[in-house]
Order: structure tokens, then sequence, then C-alpha cells
């Protein structure tokens, strides 16, 4: 089996995982390579998500492992086998890569917790919206990369308003509300979009006002992706070097009670509908 030369996220993970059950059974690679059967270098590269492996391999692997949570080794079988492109794949090599990571997350999730404070999130933005942000991209993007990055994050958007909506549980601070990338046009529309989506059944937005005051993790925009089971939930945060995500038990545990804490200083859903419709007035 030839290596991957860019393994991504969701297969990062799943060698990850792997990597953390044969380390709590006290197991090497070496060890684990001879228990099943095959060479340090497959057990390396598969942990590294470099390789794939079969669902029968995982599971002899779970065995050798004595891992009984049924629930994450079935979660895990349905990561196995060969490369499983998504529609995100179409924008490979043209727009970065952690775009393409946010979006094989987001597809593959259960439901999706964000906090965003200076932006509207990117599942909710219009078209106009999107291309007024890529614009203020510094050095200048390129005409056909800001279409492309336009065109990736209007696709996105399926994950919660499409078939098979997933649950959408947000919060947005005031100032992301009011700040403009585009004309008053592009914002009132906007804004009237928004208001219109948090009425939808499986999508949850609620508003921090500026009268909150503070609230922990001031300035940050988080992605928590909730897997199949806890142990494969994934957060997603922007920096300036890019896409950082965080995966291990301690640093989920932390973020769902700062998520938790976020959402106590927010409006409730109908309250916050109001403060979107109000400065959607004032523009």
């Amino acid at each position: 089996m030839a290596p991957r030369h860019t393994p991504t996220i969701r297969q990062r993970r799943f060698g990850t995982e792997l990597r953390r059950l044969r380390e709590a059974a006290g197991l090497t690679a070496a060890q684990a390579a001879e228990e099943l059967g095959t060479d340090r270098t497959v057990v390396a590269n598969v942990e590294g998500g470099r390789f794939g492996i079969s669902e029968e391999r995982l599971r002899r692997l779970a065995s050798i492992y004595e891992c009984d949570d049924l629930e994450l080794v079935g979660a895990l079988a349905g990561m196995t086998g060969g490369r499983k492109g998504g529609w995100w794949d179409e924008y490979r090599g043209k727009i970065p890569h952690g775009f393409l990571d946010v979006s094989e997350i987001e597809h593959h999730a259960v439901s999706l917790r964000t906090v965003q404070t200076a932006h509207l999130p990117g599942l909710f933005q219009t078209e106009e919206h999107a291309r007024a942000l890529f614009d203020l991209v510094l050095p200048p993007l390129p005409r056909l990369e800001v279409e492309l990055r336009v065109a990736h994050r209007i696709a996105r958007q399926t994950v919660v308003t499409g078939p098979t909506p997933k649950p959408y549980h947000g919060v947005i601070h005031e100032a992301a509300l009011r700040i403009r990338p585009g004309s008053r046009d592009v914002a009132a529309a906007q804004l009237k979009h928004l208001a219109e989506v948090s009425e939808l059944a499986n999508i949850t937005l609620l508003v921090i006002p500026f009268e909150a005051g503070g609230f922990p993790m001031i300035g940050e925009s988080i992605l928590y992706a909730n897997g199949l089971t806890p142990r494969l939930d994934t957060v997603h945060m922007d920096s300036p070097a890019g896409a950082v995500f965080f995966d291990s038990p301690s640093q989920l545990a932390n973020f769902r009670s700062r998520l938790d804490a976020i959402e106590r200083v927010a409006l409730p859903a109908n309250k916050s509908r109001d403060v979107m419709r109000a400065v959607m007035r004032e523009l």
C-alpha cells in the first residue's frame, strides 16, 4: 500500500486514537506489530495517518489492546478502509488545506457548537458577505482564489441547511453582528439571512450583547464538532499560522466547560433574534 503524502484531519485522528489505545495497553509499536503479524513500520504509518487499514484489522488491534469501549471501536470501524473522498476534494490544491480539514470535520460530525466574536459563522454567511471578507485579505488574493473560497464556503452550508441537517448551537457576540466587511446592503441582507436561519428547528443562535461584559475566551473563535462518541470530538480554532486542532480528552473537557460558561452569558434564542433584527434596522 502506497503511503498518503498528506493525510486528512480525519485520517490523522484515526491514527492518533489507535496510538492512544496502544499506549493505554502498555505496548510498543513493535510489540503491537508482532501481535498483529506485520512490520513495525505498518503500525507507525497507520498511527501517522499515512496508511489505512481494513475494519477486520482494526478490530484485531482493538482486541490486542483489550479495548472494551464498543462504541469507540464501532466508530473507528466506520473510519477504516481506503481514502473516502468528499465534495471538498475538488478544492484540494486550490485553497488552504485547513479549509478542507474544517469541511471534513463538519461533514462527519454528529452536531456542531461554535463561538464567534469577530466574524459571523461561515455556515451562515451569504455569498456577498463571504466575498467581502476574502477581499480584505492582505496581501490581496487573486480573483480566482477569492471565488473558489466563496464557493467552498457556500458548499459547506449543506451540513446545516441541506437534506439531512445537523444540529447546530452557536454563540455570536454583538460585535460580530455590527462589523461590516461589505456595503450597508450586504450587511442588511446578511443579518436578515442570519435571523431567518436562526428559526430553523436544528439551529440555535445565541447573541452575547455588549452589556454582558466579559466572558471566557474573549476574542476567540471556536468550532466544537461532536463525533459519534465523545472520544472522537474535535475542536478547531484559527490562528495567525493557520488552523489549529485539539482532540486530547483533557483539552476537549476544557473546551466543553468554556463553551458552557460562554453560553450562560448569552441571551435566549428569541431575544438574540431581536438583537439581530435591531442591528439590521440601525443600518
